[in-house]
Protein backbone atom coordinates (compact mmCIF):
# COMPACT_ATOMS: atom_id res chain seq x y z
CA UNK A 1 0.00 0.00 0.00
CA UNK A 2 2.89 2.37 0.80
CA UNK A 3 4.52 1.69 -2.58
CA UNK A 4 1.24 2.10 -4.47
CA UNK A 5 0.38 5.32 -2.64
CA UNK A 6 3.36 7.07 -4.23
CA UNK A 7 1.72 6.59 -7.63
CA UNK A 8 -1.94 6.79 -6.50
CA UNK A 9 -2.36 3.20 -7.67
CA UNK A 10 -5.37 1.25 -6.32
CA UNK A 11 -4.61 -1.84 -4.25
CA UNK A 12 -6.37 -4.90 -2.91
CA UNK A 13 -4.97 -6.08 0.41
CA UNK A 14 -6.00 -9.61 1.33
CA UNK A 15 -4.61 -10.03 4.83
CA UNK A 16 -5.68 -12.45 7.54
CA UNK A 17 -7.06 -12.63 11.03
CA UNK A 18 -8.54 -14.99 13.56
CA UNK A 19 -11.28 -16.73 11.58
CA UNK A 20 -13.85 -18.25 13.98
CA UNK A 21 -15.98 -21.38 13.66
CA UNK A 22 -19.29 -21.38 15.53
CA UNK A 23 -20.58 -24.91 16.19
CA UNK A 24 -24.19 -25.57 17.17
CA UNK A 25 -25.46 -28.83 18.69
CA UNK A 26 -28.19 -29.72 16.18
CA UNK A 27 -25.86 -30.80 13.36
CA UNK A 28 -24.34 -33.82 11.66
CA UNK A 29 -21.31 -33.83 13.93
CA UNK A 30 -19.21 -36.25 11.89
CA UNK A 31 -19.56 -34.18 8.72
CA UNK A 32 -18.94 -30.94 10.61
CA UNK A 33 -15.79 -32.34 12.25
CA UNK A 34 -14.47 -33.52 8.89
CA UNK A 35 -15.10 -30.16 7.27
CA UNK A 36 -13.40 -28.32 10.12
CA UNK A 37 -10.42 -30.66 9.82
CA UNK A 38 -10.28 -30.19 6.04
CA UNK A 39 -10.26 -26.42 6.46
CA UNK A 40 -7.79 -26.37 9.35
CA UNK A 41 -5.26 -29.18 8.99
CA UNK A 42 -6.01 -30.19 5.41
CA UNK A 43 -5.31 -26.60 4.32
CA UNK A 44 -1.50 -26.62 4.70
CA UNK A 45 -1.73 -27.65 8.37
CA UNK A 46 -3.43 -24.41 9.36
CA UNK A 47 -0.96 -22.21 7.47
CA UNK A 48 -3.58 -20.51 5.30
CA UNK A 49 -5.19 -17.08 5.59
CA UNK A 50 -8.73 -18.47 5.78
CA UNK A 51 -7.90 -21.42 8.00
CA UNK A 52 -10.26 -21.85 10.99
CA UNK A 53 -8.44 -20.13 13.85
CA UNK A 54 -10.65 -21.01 16.81
CA UNK A 55 -13.98 -22.66 17.62
CA UNK A 56 -16.83 -21.30 19.71
CA UNK A 57 -19.39 -23.75 21.06
CA UNK A 58 -21.43 -24.29 24.22
CA UNK A 59 -19.98 -25.79 27.39
CA UNK A 60 -22.40 -28.72 27.14
CA UNK A 61 -21.55 -29.57 23.55
CA UNK A 62 -17.78 -29.06 23.65
CA UNK A 63 -16.90 -32.61 24.88
CA UNK A 64 -18.86 -34.20 22.02
CA UNK A 65 -17.15 -31.94 19.50
CA UNK A 66 -13.71 -32.78 20.92
CA UNK A 67 -14.44 -36.51 20.72
CA UNK A 68 -15.57 -36.17 17.11
CA UNK A 69 -12.45 -34.22 16.16
CA UNK A 70 -10.23 -36.83 17.82
CA UNK A 71 -11.94 -39.69 15.99
CA UNK A 72 -11.76 -38.07 12.57
CA UNK A 73 -8.19 -36.81 13.04
CA UNK A 74 -7.03 -40.34 13.79
CA UNK A 75 -8.96 -41.58 10.79
CA UNK A 76 -7.23 -39.07 8.50
CA UNK A 77 -3.70 -38.86 9.92
CA UNK A 78 -3.28 -42.06 11.92
CA UNK A 79 -2.20 -42.60 15.52
CA UNK A 80 1.18 -40.99 14.82
CA UNK A 81 0.36 -37.88 12.76
CA UNK A 82 4.00 -36.69 12.82
CA UNK A 83 4.70 -39.55 10.40
CA UNK A 84 1.71 -38.85 8.16
CA UNK A 85 2.52 -37.98 4.56
CA UNK A 86 -0.78 -36.07 4.37
CA UNK A 87 0.16 -33.45 6.97
CA UNK A 88 2.18 -30.41 5.92
CA UNK A 89 5.29 -29.39 7.81
CA UNK A 90 5.69 -25.95 9.38
CA UNK A 91 7.11 -23.54 6.84
CA UNK A 92 10.31 -22.68 8.75
CA UNK A 93 12.00 -22.84 12.16
CA UNK A 94 10.95 -19.30 13.11
CA UNK A 95 7.28 -20.14 12.73
CA UNK A 96 7.83 -23.47 14.48
CA UNK A 97 9.28 -21.65 17.51
CA UNK A 98 6.45 -19.09 17.42
CA UNK A 99 3.82 -21.85 17.53
CA UNK A 100 5.57 -23.63 20.38
CA UNK A 101 5.59 -20.37 22.36
CA UNK A 102 1.82 -20.21 21.95
CA UNK A 103 1.52 -23.76 23.32
CA UNK A 104 3.92 -23.14 26.21
CA UNK A 105 1.93 -20.17 27.51
CA UNK A 106 0.99 -20.92 31.13
CA UNK A 107 -2.64 -20.04 30.42
CA UNK A 108 -3.04 -22.78 27.79
CA UNK A 109 -0.33 -25.40 28.43
CA UNK A 110 -2.78 -27.43 30.50
CA UNK A 111 -5.66 -27.04 28.05
CA UNK A 112 -4.44 -29.51 25.40
CA UNK A 113 -7.00 -32.29 24.93
CA UNK A 114 -5.52 -33.78 21.76
CA UNK A 115 -2.16 -33.70 20.02
CA UNK A 116 0.68 -31.43 21.04
CA UNK A 117 3.42 -33.68 19.67
CA UNK A 118 6.30 -31.91 17.92
CA UNK A 119 9.53 -32.64 16.09
CA UNK A 120 11.66 -29.59 15.39
CA UNK A 121 14.19 -31.52 13.29
CA UNK A 122 11.39 -32.26 10.80
CA UNK A 123 9.46 -29.00 11.44
CA UNK A 124 6.36 -31.01 12.32
CA UNK A 125 3.61 -30.31 14.84
CA UNK A 126 0.65 -32.66 15.14
CA UNK A 127 -2.96 -31.46 14.96
CA UNK A 128 -3.59 -29.98 18.39
CA UNK A 129 -6.93 -29.19 20.03
CA UNK A 130 -7.20 -27.06 23.16
CA UNK A 131 -10.37 -26.78 25.25
CA UNK A 132 -11.63 -23.85 27.36
CA UNK A 133 -8.85 -21.51 26.28
CA UNK A 134 -8.94 -18.12 28.07
CA UNK A 135 -9.69 -15.23 25.75
CA UNK A 136 -6.80 -13.22 27.19
CA UNK A 137 -4.22 -15.94 26.42
CA UNK A 138 -1.40 -15.45 23.91
CA UNK A 139 -2.90 -17.92 21.45
CA UNK A 140 -6.05 -15.78 21.26
CA UNK A 141 -4.17 -12.52 20.75
CA UNK A 142 -2.81 -13.19 17.25
CA UNK A 143 -3.53 -15.21 14.14
CA UNK A 144 -2.28 -18.74 14.83
CA UNK A 145 -1.35 -19.73 11.26
CA UNK A 146 -0.57 -23.27 12.28
CA UNK A 147 -2.03 -26.62 13.46
CA UNK A 148 -3.30 -25.40 16.84
CA UNK A 149 -7.08 -25.12 17.30
CA UNK A 150 -8.40 -23.53 20.52
CA UNK A 151 -12.02 -24.03 21.60
CA UNK A 152 -13.83 -21.28 23.50
CA UNK A 153 -17.01 -22.21 25.34
CA UNK A 154 -20.08 -20.08 26.01
CA UNK A 155 -23.35 -20.68 27.85
CA UNK A 156 -25.57 -19.81 24.88
CA UNK A 157 -24.49 -19.98 21.28
CA UNK A 158 -25.73 -16.51 20.34
CA UNK A 159 -23.10 -15.16 22.77
CA UNK A 160 -20.52 -16.24 20.17
CA UNK A 161 -21.44 -13.29 17.94
CA UNK A 162 -20.41 -10.85 20.67
CA UNK A 163 -17.14 -12.76 21.11
CA UNK A 164 -16.38 -12.48 17.38
CA UNK A 165 -17.34 -8.83 17.06
CA UNK A 166 -15.32 -7.84 20.13
CA UNK A 167 -12.13 -8.70 18.22
CA UNK A 168 -10.66 -7.32 14.95
CA UNK A 169 -12.73 -8.31 11.91
CA UNK A 170 -11.62 -11.68 10.50
CA UNK A 171 -10.99 -12.60 6.88
CA UNK A 172 -13.55 -15.43 7.15
CA UNK A 173 -16.14 -16.69 9.62
CA UNK A 174 -17.89 -20.06 9.69
CA UNK A 175 -20.95 -21.54 11.38
CA UNK A 176 -22.38 -25.06 11.59
CA UNK A 177 -26.07 -25.13 12.47
CA UNK A 178 -29.45 -26.37 11.26
CA UNK A 179 -31.18 -23.41 12.88
CA UNK A 180 -32.25 -21.05 10.08
CA UNK A 181 -32.85 -18.19 12.50
CA UNK A 182 -29.31 -18.56 13.83
CA UNK A 183 -27.94 -18.59 10.28
CA UNK A 184 -29.73 -15.31 9.52
CA UNK A 185 -28.49 -13.79 12.77
CA UNK A 186 -24.94 -14.87 11.93
CA UNK A 187 -25.06 -13.30 8.46
CA UNK A 188 -26.59 -10.05 9.76
CA UNK A 189 -24.47 -9.72 12.89
CA UNK A 190 -20.96 -10.93 12.09
CA UNK A 191 -18.67 -8.59 10.15
CA UNK A 192 -16.01 -10.52 8.23
CA UNK A 193 -14.48 -10.64 4.79
CA UNK A 194 -16.57 -13.70 3.89
CA UNK A 195 -18.99 -16.11 5.57
CA UNK A 196 -19.59 -19.82 5.03
CA UNK A 197 -22.54 -21.76 6.43
CA UNK A 198 -21.97 -25.45 7.30
CA UNK A 199 -18.48 -25.67 5.81
CA UNK A 200 -15.08 -23.98 5.90
CA UNK A 201 -12.73 -22.35 3.34
CA UNK A 202 -14.57 -23.46 0.19
CA UNK A 203 -15.76 -19.94 -0.67
CA UNK A 204 -12.17 -19.29 -1.79
CA UNK A 205 -12.76 -21.57 -4.77
CA UNK A 206 -16.00 -19.92 -5.92
CA UNK A 207 -14.98 -17.39 -8.58
CA UNK A 208 -18.44 -15.79 -8.61
CA UNK A 209 -17.99 -14.64 -5.01
CA UNK A 210 -15.82 -11.62 -4.14
CA UNK A 211 -12.90 -12.61 -1.92
CA UNK A 212 -11.28 -10.10 0.41
CA UNK A 213 -11.15 -8.73 3.90
CA UNK A 214 -12.68 -5.93 5.90
CA UNK A 215 -11.09 -3.76 8.56
CA UNK A 216 -7.80 -5.29 9.69
CA UNK A 217 -8.35 -8.36 7.50
CA UNK A 218 -7.99 -6.41 4.27
CA UNK A 219 -9.20 -3.87 1.75
CA UNK A 220 -11.06 -4.57 -1.48
CA UNK A 221 -12.00 -7.88 -3.09
CA UNK A 222 -11.02 -9.99 -6.08
CA UNK A 223 -11.68 -13.30 -7.93
CA UNK A 224 -13.27 -13.65 -11.36
CA UNK A 225 -14.75 -10.42 -12.66
CA UNK A 226 -14.25 -8.85 -9.22
CA UNK A 227 -10.50 -8.85 -9.94
CA UNK A 228 -11.09 -6.90 -13.16
CA UNK A 229 -13.43 -4.47 -11.41
CA UNK A 230 -10.99 -3.93 -8.53
CA UNK A 231 -8.37 -2.46 -10.85
CA UNK A 232 -10.67 -0.77 -13.36
CA UNK A 233 -11.81 2.82 -13.24
CA UNK A 234 -15.46 3.31 -14.10
CA UNK A 235 -15.29 6.50 -16.16
CA UNK A 236 -18.46 8.55 -15.91
CA UNK A 237 -19.63 10.20 -19.16
CA UNK A 238 -22.78 12.37 -19.37
CA UNK A 239 -24.20 13.63 -22.69
CA UNK A 240 -26.46 16.71 -22.87
CA UNK A 241 -28.15 18.67 -25.60
CA UNK A 242 -28.48 22.45 -25.94
CA UNK A 243 -32.20 22.16 -25.32
CA UNK A 244 -33.73 22.95 -21.95
CA UNK A 245 -31.13 25.31 -20.50
CA UNK A 246 -32.18 26.15 -16.92
CA UNK A 247 -32.19 29.87 -16.11
CA UNK A 248 -32.07 29.21 -12.37
CA UNK A 249 -28.44 28.04 -12.66
CA UNK A 250 -27.22 31.51 -13.50
CA UNK A 251 -26.91 34.82 -11.62
CA UNK A 252 -28.48 36.96 -10.45
CA UNK A 253 -29.86 34.62 -7.78
CA UNK A 254 -33.27 36.04 -6.94
CA UNK A 255 -35.68 34.87 -4.27
CA UNK A 256 -37.82 33.27 -7.00
CA UNK A 257 -34.86 31.26 -8.23
CA UNK A 258 -34.04 30.19 -4.69
CA UNK A 259 -37.60 29.00 -4.04
CA UNK A 260 -37.66 27.14 -7.33
CA UNK A 261 -34.30 25.48 -6.68
CA UNK A 262 -35.47 24.28 -3.26
CA UNK A 263 -38.66 22.95 -4.83
CA UNK A 264 -36.71 21.11 -7.52
CA UNK A 265 -34.32 19.61 -4.99
CA UNK A 266 -36.84 18.45 -2.41
CA UNK A 267 -40.41 18.92 -3.57
CA UNK A 268 -42.86 17.46 -6.02
CA UNK A 269 -44.63 18.94 -9.01
CA UNK A 270 -47.04 20.97 -6.87
CA UNK A 271 -44.16 22.55 -4.93
CA UNK A 272 -42.54 23.64 -8.21
CA UNK A 273 -45.77 25.28 -9.39
CA UNK A 274 -46.14 27.07 -6.05
CA UNK A 275 -42.52 28.31 -6.29
CA UNK A 276 -43.07 29.68 -9.77
CA UNK A 277 -46.01 31.71 -8.49
CA UNK A 278 -44.18 32.83 -5.37
CA UNK A 279 -46.32 30.85 -2.94
CA UNK A 280 -43.67 28.78 -1.19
Amino acid sequence: MAAAAKHLTPVVLELGGKSPVVVDSNINLQVAARRIIAGKWGCNNGQACISPDYIITTKDYAPKLVDALKTELEQFYGKNPLESKDLSRIVNSNHFDRLIRLLDDDKVSGKIVHGGEKDKSKLRISPTVLLDVPRDSLIMSEEIFGPLLPIITVDKLDESFDVINSAPKPLAAYIFTNNNKLKEQFVKTVSAGGLVIDDTTIHLAVHTLPFGGVGESGVGAYHGKFSFDAFSHKKAVLYRSFFGDAFIRYPPYTSTKTRLMKALMGGGFLAIIRALFGRS
